[in-house]
């Protein structure tokens, strides 16, 4: 486990693929245990450790996941989430080209529950919920396009889910078309950067994720701004 920030008030750590941030039913440890288990010892902590789960990553989603670790700062942060008020930032490795370089997409999402998956349409139909992404392409290598992208709303497999409707599903994303699977189970989406203000402190924050250890991440190359 990589600590990326932290303070007495929130943790900040880079997940990895694979790993699940709170228990499910597969029994497998929980990111938000491993974080636990890392304050306890660190600061010698008798008893339980308080720490509280604000936001989740999809499990073969990589990157940066905060947690509180008091309960002022749990509160704050989900009003701050609720609201939006801490900007996310993604990076999406993709196979193909999408036809603008930018622009932003808006979708109508429904969920469906039994498949774990999300469906998009380009009008409001029931139960929908409407869904709008900022992209840019930002990078390449020989094969594979690396998309930005900002999330103005917050729907369940959004960018997976609006990205393969413009045609361009991310590398390794099978349930939403990729051609194949990545070897390690892996879908080439990295939340990349958190940006908020402190709720206790009232400082500006910015945090980067580290890329994933794997050939493909490390040999991007970035467009220069």
């Amino acid at each position: 486990m990589q600590v990326v920030y932290e303070d007495n008030h929130i943790i900040i750590v880079y997940k990895e693929s694979g790993e699940i941030v709170q228990g499910d039913k597969t029994g497998d440890e929980p990111l938000a245990e491993k974080v636990k288990a890392y304050l306890k010892e660190k600061y010698a902590k008798p008893g339980l450790v308080f720490l509280g789960i604000v936001h989740r990553l999809d499990r073969p989603v990589s990157g940066l996941v905060m947690f509180a670790r008091t309960s002022k700062a749990l509160t704050r942060l989900n009003d701050m989430f609720r609201h939006g008020d801490i900007h996310k930032t993604y990076w999406a490795v993709v196979q193909d080209k999408p036809e603008e370089s930018k622009g932003t997409l808006e979708h109508w999402l429904t969920r469906n529950e039994k498949q774990n998956k999300t469906y998009a349409y380009y009008h409001e139909v029931p139960g929908s919920k409407k869904a709008i992404l900022k992209y840019r392409m930002i990078g390449q290598t020989d094969r594979y396009y690396l998309l930005e992208i900002n999330l103005l709303t917050g729907r369940h497999h959004q960018i997976r889910c609006q990205l393969a409707e413009m045609g361009c599903p991310i590398k390794g994303d099978l349930k939403y078309g990729a051609r194949r699977s990545n070897p390690d189970g892996s879908i080439s989406l990295l939340a990349h950067r958190l940006e908020f203000i402190h709720p206790v402190k009232k400082e500006p924050i910015v945090v980067e994720s580290p890329l994933p250890d794997d050939p493909l991440w490390q040999g991007l190359k970035l467009y220069q701004p």
